[in-house]
């Protein structure tokens, strides 16, 4: 039986606007779109192939209804990163009403679009629509298991880490 993966997961958050650090749009600039209505197919595309090389199973069991219920409560927006047509990453900002804060919740690119200098765009834009709605502090999550590129990307943009924890998952 393989030894258990130690896993290290950072929260980091901005409390304030002007600590955004913004990327360079790439040339020519990807659009970037709010989804209204979401098919339970699409978000489960979405969550599935971004998360595909990264662990990402929480949310493979989800039922139609329960994908349904939990973008209709009204805290949640998804936007999509679409390069030539076709939808090549995407973010998932949830508001929290308790704290006024905006968790940027699911954030990444479909396979074939990492390292063309996407990722930071589309952050950039994230955390613009996140202070333009409001949020008192907008923050995430990372681990060891996302993209190498994931935690210099936020590091980059401005986030600060805030807090460090340590977990086991069963490898395999």
């Amino acid at each position: 039986m393989p030894a258990p993966i130690e896993v290290t997961r950072t929260y980091l958050e901005m409390t304030a606007p002007e600590q955004l650090v913004p990327a360079r749009a790439p040339v020519p600039p990807p659009r970037i779109e709010r989804v209204g209505f979401c098919p339970p197919a699409f978000f489960r595309f979405l969550y599935a192939e971004v998360g595909r090389n990264h662990r990402w199973t929480d949310r493979l069991d989800w039922t139609d209804e329960r994908i349904r219920a939990y973008l209709a409560a009204g805290d949640v927006a998804l936007y999509v990163l679409y390069v030539e047509g076709a939808p090549a990453g995407y973010v998932e900002l949830r508001r929290h009403r308790e704290d006024g804060s905006t968790e940027i919740a699911y954030f990444g690119l479909l396979p074939d679009y990492i390292g063309r200098g996407l990722g930071g765009h589309l952050l950039t834009r994230a955390v613009e629509i996140a202070w333009d709605e409001g949020a008192r502090r907008v923050w995430l999550h990372t681990c060891t298991l996302d993209h190498p590129s994931a935690l210099p990307n936020y590091l980059k943009r401005g986030f600060r880490p805030v807090r460090r924890e340590t977990y086991r998952i069963a490898a395999g």
